[in-house]
């Protein structure tokens, strides 16, 4: 992957995976980073699944969870926890990427949630 400033993307399950797809062949998309460790959270370590550099230089993030993890409290709080962090940094293009439903051909694909619309 051309964009992936660590040279290798490391993902950790399919929904990774895809994404790190989607920003290579984003024209929009300068650079990306994963598993970008957030410092200093009082919750403990994580990481934000992508850290995006767009064309006009502005941060993008995702966070890629399943959607059968989206009603668990640590996820919710993990989340949060990762939306805030990058909120009193100036990201505002913040979001979340969860697998769609499978479709009838059994093919899984994902899905874009927006960080405004959480």
């Amino acid at each position: 992957m051309s964009k992936c400033t660590d040279g290798v993307a490391r993902t950790y399950n399919a929904i990774e995976a895809k994404y790190a797809e989607k920003l290579e062949e984003n024209t929009d998309v300068k650079e990306f980073r994963c598993q970008v460790l957030l410092e200093g959270l009082e919750i403990g370590e994580y990481c934000s699944d992508f850290v995006a550099t767009k064309m006009d230089d502005e941060l993008m993030v995702r966070e890629c969870v399943y959607r059968k993890h989206l009603s668990k409290p640590m996820t919710a709080k993990l989340l949060d926890a990762s939306r805030n962090y990058w909120r009193r940094r100036g990201v505002t293009d913040w979001g979340i990427v969860i697998e769609k439903k499978e479709a009838a051909d059994g093919e899984e694909s994902i899905n874009q949630v927006s960080g405004n619309h959480i």
